[in-house]
Parts: C-alpha cells; structure tokens; sequence
C-alpha cells in the first residue's frame, strides 16, 4: 500500500488532493476502484474521467483542470503511470527461496537474496548476481553470468558462456544462446560451422516469450543497454542491436546485420543478413529489409490490406509495370524524336 504523497515524493511529481489517499495498485481508468490509481494519455478516452471511480488519476496539468478528484500531475502520464506500476511491482517481490528441488553445481556463484524455483539448472562456473528471480525449470549453461536482479521466468534455456547485465527480465520459453543458423554448402551436403561465439546483453534488456537470440558465429551477437525483444522473434547469429531499441513480436533479423540505437521495428518485419542500420530507424510492421538504411526516419514495405479482388487486379498490374514502363518510356522517346524535328 502506498498513498499518493509517497507515489508524488518518489517520481519527484506534484499532486492535487489529499496527500495520504491509499493505493494498493494501477487500474485502467474505466474499471479502476477507490484504492486504485489510473491514467489519462489519450484524449479519445476523456469521456471516461468524470465517471472514473480511481481514487488517483494521472494527469497532466491541463487535463486536470475540470477535474475535481485526487491527481498525479505529470508532462507525460503514460510514461509515470509506467514508473508507478512498477513501484507497486516492486513492493509485490516474493521472499527469496532456493528450493529443494534444483541441481546447483557447487563451483557456482550466487549472490544475496537469490531465489530458484523447482527443477532449475545452474551448471558449474555461473555468476548469478545478488536479487535474482530464476523461475521453474530453467537451464543455466556452464559460465553464465547474470547481473543483479535480473528475472530469468520458467523454461528460460541460457547456454554456455552468455552474459546478461543488470536488471534484464527475460520470458518464459525464451532461448538465449542456440546455435546459429552457420552451414556450409559441400557436393555431399551441408557441414555445419561450429558457432564458438556467446550472447552478450546489457543492462535493463526484457526478451519476450519464446524469442530465440543466436549466439555468434565467431564473435558475439551483443544486444545494448534497455533493449527490448517482443515475444517469438528471432535474432540470428553475430547481430549487434543499438541501445534502447524497440522490436515487436514474430520479427527476424538475419545473421550479421547491425541495428542501431534507438531504434523501432514494427510486428513481422524481416531483416536480411549483413546489412547497418543506422540510428532512430522506425520499420513499419510487415516490412521487408533487404538492404542498409542509411538515414533515420521511418520506412515502409507492406501493402495495406485492400478487398481481394481489388488486390488481384493490383497484382496483375504489379506484374505488367515492366511492360508498361517500357511502353512508356518508348512514347517518350518518340515524343522527343518529334518535337526536335519541328
């Protein structure tokens, strides 16, 4: 329980109301109770406030001004109701507990306050830094580093080697550390390339469920500080990923591609191989990357959705532009032959 004085002084924040007003948790602004806090970001939803039964809500100094109940007032309410989740997050931290049912190796490091859940792996040489949350059923590979309260959830596989910085929350089923896709092409078939490099990570990086990260090739596929990975994405082997870059779910980047910081890659989005991006690149969801982006801005492949039919003929045209620009170019031609014979 925290009151709304104690929410304001922690986000150095002003408040409107009665300071000792308690809260147990965040709630959406609809549906929020009296011991709830809430927010308002968007103004299509500011039908909804008046009728709000939150105890608090998060505004900023020009959206509360017709409202007459408890506030939080912030320049960017989404954004504090963000830090303010995660305060009640923090205060919901179980007890830290080892339980009986793991396997330890006795040349393993584990800091203060760690917990392990049941049927957990930590093979030998691992670092697990003080504050530690590992989930159920997860596999730490020999010499895996971990940094401070860092929040490894149930079926999480870490293989050999990797490092993960500071506060890196990583999801159920996620994989960090698989082998890379490295094959060689011989008359008999492929032979595969041993994948010798590790995964690093930086501080505060979150890797959703299911997202496989490739460890390098030969040197390391290196994620930046706050990088954040939606749930079943894959990064393939010796990709470096930019600071505080953002991707949405079931994207692929392909191996030895560079992503910089800053960075947002819309849903479903396709990366090839061996290609920069440059920094504060925004890729529309669907997009196909086939080569360097050199300047930031936003780009876009996909195409809309349209009715069927309509994209059949759109398709057939597609195919046709060839032809057609021939054509064109041919009339432009001809046009220029007569004009200069005038």
């Amino acid at each position: 329980m925290k009151t709304l004085r104690e929410l304001a002084d922690a986000l150095s924040l002003s408040f409107r109301g009665d300071g000792d007003t308690p809260l147990k948790a965040v709630g959406s602004l609809a549906n929020a109770q009296a011991d709830q806090i809430s927010f308002l970001a968007n103004s299509k939803y500011t039908h909804q406030l008046q009728d709000s039964k939150a105890g608090v809500v998060i505004l900023t100094e020009q959206m509360s001004a017709d409202y007459s109940g408890h506030v939080l007032l912030s320049d960017d309410p989404y954004v504090t109701f963000a830090k303010v989740a995660q305060l009640f997050a923090a205060c919901e931290r179980p007890e830290p507990h080892v339980h009986s049912q793991t396997a330890i190796d006795t040349s393993a490091q584990v800091g203060d306050g760690v917990s392990v859940g049941a049927f957990t792996v930590i093979e030998g040489d691992c670092v697990v830094g003080r504050g530690c949350q590992i989930g159920n059923q997860v596999t730490l590979g020999r010499g895996v580093v971990l940094g401070q309260d860092c929040i490894i959830k149930s079926g999480v596989t870490i293989e050999a080697g990797c490092q993960l910085g500071d506060r890196c929350v990583i999801h159920p089923g996620a994989v960090i550390g698989a082998d890379g896709f490295g094959l060689a092409r011989d008359k008999q078939g492929w032979v595969k390339i041993p994948q010798t490099g590790v995964v690093i990570m930086g501080d505060d990086c979150e890797v959703g469920a299911n997202t496989t990260i490739d460890c390098g090739a030969i040197d390391d596929t290196v994620l930046g500080n706050d990088v954040r990975l939606d749930n079943q994405i894959q990064i393939g082997h010796n990709v470096q990923i930019g600071d505080h870059t953002a991707m949405a779910g079931c994207t692929a980047v392909a191996g030895s591609t560079t992503i910089g910081k800053n960075c947002l890659i819309g849903g479903g989005v396709g990366i090839v191989g061996h290609i920069n991006i440059a920094d504060g690149v925004v890729v529309q969801a669907m997009s196909l990357v086939t080569h360097s982006i050199k300047e930031p801005g936003n780009y876009s492949a996909a195409s809309p959705l349209q009715k069927t039919a309509e994209w059949r003929r759109n398709a057939v045209r597609y195919r046709q532009l060839d032809q057609m620009a021939k054509k064109v170019n041919d009339l432009v031609k001809k046009n220029q032959k007569e004009t200069s014979n005038e």
